[in-house]
C-alpha cells in the first residue's frame, strides 16, 4: 500500500523493481494498480478462469422417443434411460410420434404420458405439459 499517487511516480517504482505496473480495478476511483508481474498475473487469471470451466455444468436436452403402442418391456428401457439422464442433471424432451390413424386416438398417448410422468415424478418436474406439434407430441421434464 503506497497511496495515491502518480502514474509516473507508480511506473518509476515498477522500474526499480524490475516488475510492471498492472492496472487491477480501472473503475475504481482513483484506478487501483499493482505492482508485479504481468506475465505471471496473465497466467494465474487463466488458470483461474479455465479452473471455472471446469467447474461448470452444461444442461443438455435429451430426447426419448416413444410410439403410442410401445410395450411395457420396450417402456421399462426407455425409463430407465430418461431416469439416467435426468439423474445427471440434463433435460429430458419425450416424444411421441404418431402415424396413419393413430392420430384418431389421442388419448392413448395422454395415457402414455401419464404413465412417464409417474415413473419420472421422483427424478424430475414437468417443464412443460405434453402439446402437439403437427404429428407428434412433445412434453420436457428437468430434473429436480
Amino acid at each position: 500500500m503506497r497511496g495515491v499517487m502518480s502514474v509516473r511516480e507508480a511506473m518509476a517504482i515498477a522500474e526499480e523493481a524490475g516488475l510492471d505496473l498492472v492496472e487491477i480495478s480501472p473503475n475504481a476511483e482513483p484506478p487501483v494498480c499493482k505492482v508485479l508481474d504481468y506475465g505471471k498475473y496473465k497466467y494465474e487469471m487463466q488458470k483461474k478462469a479455465a479452473e471455472a470451466r471446469k467447474k461448470q455444468k452444461v444442461i443438455e436436452l435429451k430426447e426419448i422417443k416413444l410410439r403410442p403402442t410401445i410395450d411395457d418391456h420396450d417402456f421399462g428401457i426407455k425409463m430407465k434411460a430418461a431416469t439416467a439422464f435426468l439423474k445427471d442433471g440434463d433435460k429430458v424432451k419425450v416424444t411421441m410420434r404418431f402415424r396413419g390413424r393413430e392420430m384418431a386416438h389421442q388419448e392413448i398417448a395422454h395415457d402414455v404420458f401419464t404413465k412417464v410422468r409417474a415413473e419420472l415424478d421422483p427424478y424430475g418436474k414437468v417443464e412443460s405439459e405434453p402439446s402437439f406439434e403437427g404429428r407428434q407430441m412433445i412434453m420436457i421434464m428437468a430434473a429436480k
